[in-house]
């Protein structure tokens, strides 16, 4: 039985995908031998409920060509982002010098709102963004310490779908005290495991997501490192996440939001076995229907493309065994996927233009966290007669 990463009691492990490649690591025709693989496998930790993965990636493997999404090419999460720094303006950020410093920064484009607003702001970022100030490095207690001694302390410090992803949280705890003035939030964003259970959304368990937050791990984690929950957002974005505010013991009152989401999960017996486990048996029954509609459709004549090169599409394509016989192409926006096979099927990504080149009769939606809007884009395909192939909550045809 695997430790906890948070508090380090036993994890009780309730699904294993199977052996998977890592979500980002698009390929080059033919040198797909040596593709690395490691055990998708996910279970609960029987003191403080974290859900989380059970195997770490090696750090040899860790380090690999990436394909970085950026949340600026989509209208509804550049609207997201603008919005949410302007929340902040309003209440957080209102003092004679704010500073606001984000996690994993993506392309700027909360900050840059910040910036446009005058505030002294900052991303610890390794890879740089545009617009913005960055300081490229880890976030972690050393480099927090660094950035407290040259700028100062924090007031707002932000990440979204950045948490999640981060093995020794102790360290982002750790750089939080280090950083933020005595008030200070810790702000953060990634999806929500009630949400995943609901929607049966199990592609969004790869590698990168280390966590699947819920409020009542989220407490548990806070108080474990100092800190308190004191104010929980439900956000539609990316299928459903929550926004969590967290502040050091005893500085703020728990908001309604918080009791009420807390009771909601004790009422529900969000990760309890049976819960669950009956989630892992509707990801077993999406991995029946999928292949068995592809082959259905491929047996009656009819064309089939994948729609958006995911990081989820991996865990679909390699747990449901979906290859480029039931889907010969994977149409993206991201020019540097493109010439590459997705990770472990092996199926070809093309540019945007080859998916009207012409329309295929149906086209599978890995995207189905921005469907609304790739819909509303690609209305001439729904013209010509196209339809989309969802797998969230469950397998249908629109």
């Amino acid at each position: 039985m695997s430790l906890c990463r948070v508090c380090h009691a036993s994890v009780r492990e309730f699904f294993d995908f199977g052996q998977h490649p890592l979500s980002s690591a698009f390929t080059v025709p033919g040198r797909t031998t040596d593709e690395f693989r490691y055990r998708l496998a996910i279970g609960v930790c029987v003191s403080c409920s974290m859900v989380q993965l059970l195997e770490d990636i090696p750090p040899e493997h860790e380090v690999h060509e990436g394909y970085p999404y950026h949340s600026s090419n989509s209208t509804v999460m550049r609207a997201h982002f603008e919005e949410t720094a302007r929340g902040f303006l309003s209440t957080e950020l209102t003092g004679p010098d704010p500073f606001m410093v984000e996690i994993g920064c993506n392309d700027g484009v909360t900050l840059r709102t910040v910036g446009d607003a005058g505030v002294r702001h900052l991303a610890f970022e390794p890879s740089g963004a545009g617009g913005v100030r960055v300081h490229r490095a880890f976030f972690d207690g050393a480099s927090a310490r660094a950035v407290r001694a040259a700028e100062g302390p924090a007031d707002v410090i932000y990440a979204a779908n950045t948490l999640c992803d981060i093995r020794d949280i102790g360290q982002v705890f750790e750089g939080a005290d280090a950083l933020l003035t005595p008030d200070g939030v810790l702000v953060f964003e990634d999806p929500y495991l009630g949400e995943i259970i609901d929607r049966t959304s199990f592609d969004q368990i790869y590698d990168e997501h280390v966590y699947f937050f819920t409020a009542r791990a989220v407490r548990a984690m806070a108080e474990h490192f100092g800190f308190e929950l004191a104010d929980v957002e439900h956000l539609p974005v990316h299928g459903g996440q929550i926004r969590y505010t967290l502040a050091r013991a005893g500085r703020r009152t728990p908001t309604a939001s918080v009791d009420e989401l807390l009771a909601g999960e004790r009422a529900r017996g969000l990760t309890d076995p049976a819960t669950l486990d009956g989630f892992a048996a509707a990801v077993r029954g999406i991995r029946e229907d999928l292949p068995a509609l592809l082959r259905k459709l491929g047996a009656e004549g009819h064309s089939i493309v994948g729609y958006g090169a995911t990081a989820k599409s991996s865990t679909v394509t390699n747990y449901c065994g979906i290859g480029p016989e039931l889907v010969p192409f994977v149409c993206d926006t991201t020019p540097s996927k493109h010439g590459r096979l997705m990770p472990g099927s092996g199926i070809p990504v093309r540019p945007p233009e080859a998916f009207s080149s012409p329309y295929p009769d149906y086209a599978l939606l890995f995207a189905w966290n921005h469907a609304e809007e790739i819909m509303a884009k690609e209305q001439a395909f729904r013209e010509a007669g196209g339809r989309w192939i969802l797998y969230v909550p469950d397998v249908r045809i629109v």
